[in-house]
């Protein structure tokens, strides 16, 4: 890897499936007694958010913590950034206490970008989330729970559900991914598309017209307006929460409608292949984009997903601040 982690184009296959497998390593310490490892010890680690947020801070946090790093939060609000401070002088602030990595979430996109390639910080950053660009580590978890359930048999086949494998060394070379929504405010459906077609999926978008960005003929993936044509091809269903607070006019003609034609209920998920699974990256909102049938389906990964996203955030910071041989680390802590 890079000495960043800005945007999923940034990793080639190798690169993603070296991070899905240190992943899939440091997983394992989560069902010890002490779920620490000694790597990043003396390590300092910031979490710099700008805007705000519960899951990914959260996360981040318990990474660097379970690697024994130092974590420092750092949000924007009731902080110099709310007096009119610069992103240059709260990066240089930052580089002053020492900080190894800079883990950024910004309500503009290219924040993380500008904040890797001024000088202004000496260390690591990691996009935990700019604007409605990209959010790369949102992607690795996505893509780290997909191959757990359809790349984790013995020969390749998708798992049973609930039986979720080990697809070390594996990639998603075949499977079939759709996402569904707000495809034009989210920067998970970007970093998704991206990672997921580097891994070799095949990707289809599906929303009303209205939520497509300009420019999405250049995406590594298929477009569809209708969500039932795609229903019974597809691997995995990922559905995207409308984003209501970054709307500025009127993008479909009722909620009620928007859920009758791109919202997936009971009906729709039956009508997926018995191994295909639900996903979301949160938060929902139940009775629009799922229902509360779908969510709470033992087919739905959402729960899922938020414990491998701790798994995935301490791959990138292990590999970015630590190393490249996390077995060699997790099982020499494992003989002790």
């Amino acid at each position: 890897m890079e000495r960043h982690l800005i945007s999923a184009a940034d990793l080639t296959r190798d690169d993603a499936v070296l991070v899905l497998d240190t992943a899939e390593e440091l997983a394992r310490i989560a069902d010890r007694p002490i779920k620490k490892l000694p790597t990043l010890r003396g390590r300092t680690v910031v979490n710099l958010f700008f805007e705000d947020s519960t899951r990914t801070r959260i996360s981040f946090e318990a990474a660097a913590k379970r690697l024994s790093a130092d974590v420092i939060n750092f949000s924007a609000k009731g902080s110099s950034v709310s007096k009119g401070e610069s992103l240059k002088d709260t990066a240089l602030t930052l580089e002053a206490m020492g900080a190894d990595a800079v883990v950024i979430r910004h309500h503009d996109s290219g924040a993380p970008h500008r904040l890797a390639t001024s000088g202004w910080i000496g260390g690591s950053v990691v996009n935990a989330g700019d604007g409605t660009h990209e959010h790369p580590t949102q992607a690795l978890l996505d893509a780290f729970t997909l191959r757990r359930h359809l790349a984790g048999g013995p020969d390749g086949d998708p798992v049973a559900h609930g039986t979720a494998g080990d697809g070390t060394g594996r990639d998603l070379t075949g499977r079939r991914v759709t996402i569904v929504g707000d495809i034009l405010h989210s920067r998970v459906a970007r970093s998704n598309v991206l990672l997921l077609h580097t891994l070799g999926a095949e990707v289809t978008v599906v929303a009303p017209p209205t939520l497509l960005p300009i420019g999405i003929e250049s995406w590594p993936c298929q477009v569809s307006y209708s969500l039932d044509t795609v229903l019974d091809t597809s691997d995995a269903v990922m559905m995207l929460r409308v984003q209501r607070e970054r709307m500025n006019a009127a993008y479909f003609p009722t909620e009620r409608e928007y859920a009758r034609r791109y919202g997936l209920d009971g009906d729709r998920m039956s009508r997926m292949p018995g191994h295909a699974v639900v996903m979301h990256p949160g938060p929902m909102n139940r009775g629009m984009e799922i229902t509360a049938e779908v969510a709470d389906s033992p087919r739905c990964t959402a729960v899922e997903q938020v414990t491998n996203g701790v798994s995935i955030r301490m791959a990138v910071l292990y590999l970015l601040l630590g190393g490249a041989e996390p077995a060699v680390t997790t099982r020499t802590e494992e003989s002790k």
